[in-house]
């Protein structure tokens, strides 16, 4: 039965990821109950509420509904927990902080992350799609991204970025491929990005809170719209399907909030 779901997933078009995802929870639903029925059904919703934060609750009760659907039980489908959201972002790096960072990995002559946590601030990149650069991407300007239904997003490269990059590249004789890579030669992977920037910011005294991946991400859009307020673009830039995930973005970071506050409140 299982192989067939698998099957059934890959006939939707679904990422490798979320296919895992939802085998994963069907086999933590199968390992604590013997069978489908409501009453089981709301008791594992029960226990995600009390184990996984709500956003990874709703990913699990997704899975089992996708399953519950294949299996023509419809009606047993479950409702997805309320999410409140947060009035503000947290743990974004600052401009003062990211400024500091670059110029940091420059002055010590660590140039490939010092370009990387330039790609990832100037194009609003994942770290999932940073790790995909070519040397021909930065040639041509752009990357194309094909997502799930046949859709394309174009990761703009800015022109500043560009003419910096082309010369990194020729100095250091990388013709083509990847454009991040370990010692053996091999494309970088996520986790040694993480890792290596939480290294960075021990050593540079920032906080570890806000070096991270995304949070380069969080800063582009964040610098975007405080340049060009045009949050449908943005969304788009960003592969956002929905402009309600954008919205964040017009919210301050918690430290910004603090620093008005201060400002304003006098009495």
């Amino acid at each position: 039965m299982k192989n067939d779901f698998e099957k059934y997933l890959y006939q939707l078009n679904l990422s490798r990821n979320t296919i895992n995802s939802y085998l994963t929870t069907i086999k933590l639903y199968e390992e604590m109950f013997d069978s489908i029925d409501k009453k089981n059904l709301l008791a594992f919703k029960g226990y995600l509420v009390e184990n996984f934060k709500p956003k990874t609750v709703n990913l699990r009760i997704q899975a089992i509904n996708k399953y519950l659907s294949y299996l023509n039980k419809n009606s047993l489908c479950l409702k997805a927990i309320k999410i409140q959201q947060k009035t503000f972002l947290e743990n974004v790096i600052s401009n003062a902080d990211y400024d500091f960072l670059k110029e940091s990995l420059k002055r010590d002559n660590e140039y490939e992350w010092y370009f990387l946590v330039r790609f990832l601030a100037a194009t609003g990149a994942r770290v999932s799609e940073i790790v995909q650069f070519k040397v021909e991407h930065v040639k041509i300007g752009y990357f194309d991204l094909y997502s799930k239904g046949g859709k394309i997003r174009r990761i703009y490269i800015p022109k500043k970025l560009i003419n910096e990059a082309l010369v990194w590249i020729k100095n250091i004789n990388k013709e083509s491929g990847y454009l991040f890579t370990n010692k053996r030669g091999d494309r970088i992977t996520t986790r040694g990005i993480a890792m290596k920037l939480k290294g960075f910011a021990n050593k540079y005294g920032i906080d570890p809170k806000v070096v991270y991946p995304h949070s380069f991400r969080h800063r582009f859009a964040k610098n975007f719209l405080e340049k060009f307020n045009d949050i449908s673009l943005l969304a788009d830039l960003m592969g956002h399907d929905s402009i309600e995930t954008t919205r964040i973005y017009l919210r301050r970071t918690t430290t910004e909030q603090k620093a008005i506050v201060d400002n304003i409140v006098t009495w």
